[in-house]
């Protein structure tokens, strides 16, 4: 599964990770310097959210923290009912 958001189309986003050596003149010393750039990725933090979907399922999407705390996210509401309780009404 790709690490996207199904609700606001986030994604990995492409970075880099930049090495420095040196003091910095505020410190007392000659200023840093980069010494190497390497590549990285920022990673979404995507959650499994059981949600109520427009259409009235209620399924598993993966959203990103972003997206739960906008409320963009409607949480489906708990189940009342026990596992053994279907079995009983329909005998």
């Amino acid at each position: 599964m790709a690490r996207i958001c199904e609700l606001t189309g986030k994604r990995p986003m492409k970075g880099s990770i930049i090495w420095r050596s040196g003091k910095s003149k505020k410190s007392g010393g000659i200023g840093t310097h980069i010494t190497a750039i390497t590549k990285r990725k920022f990673h979404v933090n995507l959650q499994r959210v059981k949600a109520l979907l427009p259409s009235g399922e209620v399924r598993y999407i993966r959203v990103s923290a972003a997206a739960l705390k906008q409320g963009i996210v409607t949480k489906a509401p708990k189940r009342t009912w026990k596992k053994g309780d279907e079995a009983k009404k329909k005998a």
